[in-house]
């Protein structure tokens, strides 16, 4: 299974700049999640996806497949109550990176965050956030979509 590397952190005031940023919004729900194991719908503009994620923290075991609107619309009642709702902005950084900025709505609406995806270990280590992305929450389950989903925003950490 493919692996996925990245660090999350908390957003208190993005920069005006970072909003301007390409952007699209997703929606996603959540079949199943177990604590070990999740399994989400994401509509991302006109693109439909089921993704399955193993672990938790920065590195995390993840296959994701697309699907057709239609097998999508089929499953997606299924999250109810378990739902996310966002638009996410691409903001280049520096090496190469991409900060993935979330702007969340709905009842999780005010609050940001961004994720850095990385090719390795060593170079998630090595990464120095800019300071305005705030707090760091790589790992805190509070702040996994799946979490916020079921139980909304966490308590700023």
């Amino acid at each position: 299974m493919p692996v996925e590397i990245e660090r999350k952190f908390v957003v208190a005031d993005p920069p005006p700049e970072a909003l301007d940023c390409p952007s699209e919004e997703i929606d996603q729900g959540y079949l199943v999640a177990d604590g070990e194991t999740e399994i989400r719908l994401r509509r991302r503009g006109r693109s439909h996806f089921i993704t399955v994620k193993k672990g938790h923290g920065a590195i995390r075991e993840e296959t994701e497949v697309e699907i057709t609107s239609e097998q999508f619309e089929s499953l997606w009642p299924q999250t109810e109550g378990w739902r996310v709702e966002k638009r996410r902005h691409l903001i280049p950084l520096d090496e190469g990176l991409t900060a993935e900025m979330d702007v969340y709505a709905g009842r999780l609406e005010g609050l940001f965050t961004v994720e850095v995806e990385f090719g390795s270990e060593q170079a998630s280590r090595d990464f120095t956030p800019p300071g305005w992305f705030g707090d760091e929450v790589t790992g805190d389950v509070l702040y996994s979509n799946q979490q916020m989903a079921l139980n909304g925003r966490p308590a700023d950490p």
